[in-house]
């Protein structure tokens, strides 16, 4: 196998050559939450006219972008793979003709300082996008603060070039404070009446059900933009957090000469990627809330708003782990644990900064007179297996927690289709599995 820093330097050298030979127009994303969502939803509005080309995975760091760029998947240690690889890419960079994508569709993920910089060295963007950050982000653990992660992930919109456009959230602050950090053109999306597309008349959609009661089954609203207005509908796609993914693209949709009834069209094919608030059929008649993907503060906020929104005849909550928000740790656990103490029927905790979400909810049920039914585990494996028996027809589940947590494999044990996992869940590879 490569040494990693051998294979950075080899794909970061091969993706910057293929970049300046084919020159495709380049969008990046870059957030602590609705990166991935965003992302698909821009691929949804954008293949019918173009050549698009996006990450089937989390592709979005030193390995992973250029890995898009080269159009390449991971090969793990297979080093004559690799090799197999890296010809394939020299001989089309160098001899042959293909067709390249027209556009790039690319994550910018930030764990420590300097990744943008290096990210930025191998793809520059013409079009960015920035989705939310919260107050405490995703991946604080290794800066200083949240105002240091910040301004790592602005430098995304600094890096545009003045025939630019910066794709911003109106909704949040930090965000929207973006726009002092460029000169290229800027579009802001968002529920606020001063966004340049609008969310409006957003609503449940549901059906019922003689047995069940109400079930829901996506959302819908309108995107209002310089005097027009059209209907967004999203099927088997849960939260607002969905709306702002589908208006972020439909804003790189304008700037890419798309009209608004065109992307209404497209996004109506959009559904939310595997583990990402999306809503499975459980056991015994049951829902789950797949949100398995990851977790941070601001995530873990919206996931349970969504599942506070969502009709059910009990609501549980079952929440791993947040890692890498270094000092915010318990602070951030005890915040969600304050939250979802307002709704919930039972609540399973799994891991040890976990037990601060139980302990707080506890705290407020005993302020409350109340008795809620309150369950700690240390992994996701004994969490599935006690919660099994406790499920009952109408219930509605969320499983939330970060991607080292194996959450995933909670939804698979409580699912009602379990042999449809390797379509249905996020990370049903092998060599995660096997972990």
């Amino acid at each position: 196998m490569f040494k990693k820093s051998i294979l950075q330097k080899v794909l970061a050298v091969l993706a910057r050559a293929e970049i300046r030979k084919y020159k495709p127009l380049i969008i990046g994303i870059t957030g602590s939450v609705g990166k991935t969502s965003t992302k698909e939803a821009i691929f949804i509005v954008l293949r019918k006219k173009y050549r698009v080309r996006t990450a089937e995975k989390n592709y979005n760091n030193e390995i992973g972008l250029p890995l898009t760029v080269l159009g390449i998947p991971h090969y793990g240690r297979n080093i004559f793979k690799w090799f197999s690889a890296f010809i394939r890419v020299i001989f089309r960079i160098f001899i042959s003709k293909y067709q390249y994508p027209q556009v790039l569709i690319l994550e910018y993920g930030v764990d420590r300082p300097g990744d943008m910089n290096y990210l930025l060295s191998i793809a520059r963007p013409k079009i960015a996008v920035v989705t939310a950050i919260g107050d405490i982000p995703a991946h604080v653990e290794f800066f200083k603060d949240p105002e240091e992660l910040v301004a790592e992930k602005a430098k995304l919109i600094e890096a545009l070039p003045v025939n630019g456009t910066a794709i911003l959230n109106q909704d949040d602050y930090v965000v929207y404070d973006m726009n002092e950090k460029t000169k290229a053109h800027i579009l802001t999306y968002g529920a606020e009446e001063r966004a340049d597309l609008r969310i409006t008349n957003y609503e449940l959609r549901i059906t019922k059900d003689a047995e069940l009661g109400d079930i829901p089954e996506g959302v819908a609203f309108k995107i209002e933009y310089s005097g027009k207005v059209v209907p967004i509908r999203l099927d088997n796609s849960l939260g607002f957090a969905q709306a702002y993914s589908a208006t972020a693209a439909a804003a790189v949709g304008l700037v890419l000469d798309l009209n608004l009834v065109e992307i209404s069209e497209a996004l109506y094919e959009y559904e939310s990627p595997p583990g990402r608030l999306r809503l499975l059929k459980g056991i015994k008649g049951s829902f789950i809330l797949d949100d398995t993907y990851n977790a941070s503060p601001e995530s873990m906020r919206t996931a349970l708003e969504t599942l506070k929104s969502l009709p059910g005849k009990r609501k549980i909550a079952v929440l791993g782990d947040m890692l890498e928000i270094g000092k915010y740790t318990e602070q951030a656990h005890r915040a969600v644990g304050d939250q979802v103490a307002e709704f919930m029927d039972i609540l399973f905790t799994v891991g040890p900064r976990a037990k601060f979400i139980a302990d707080e909810a506890r705290q407020n049920f005993a302020l409350q007179n109340l008795d809620g039914p309150i369950f700690k585990y240390d992994d996701s494996f004994s969490a599935g297996r006690a919660l099994d028996p406790l499920i009952k027809s109408g219930d509605l589940i969320l499983v939330k927690g970060s991607q080292a947590m194996h959450m995933e494999k909670i939804v698979e044990e409580i699912m009602a289709h379990p042999e449809k996992a390797g379509e249905l869940l996020v990370r049903q590879e092998s060599w995660w599995q096997n972990k």
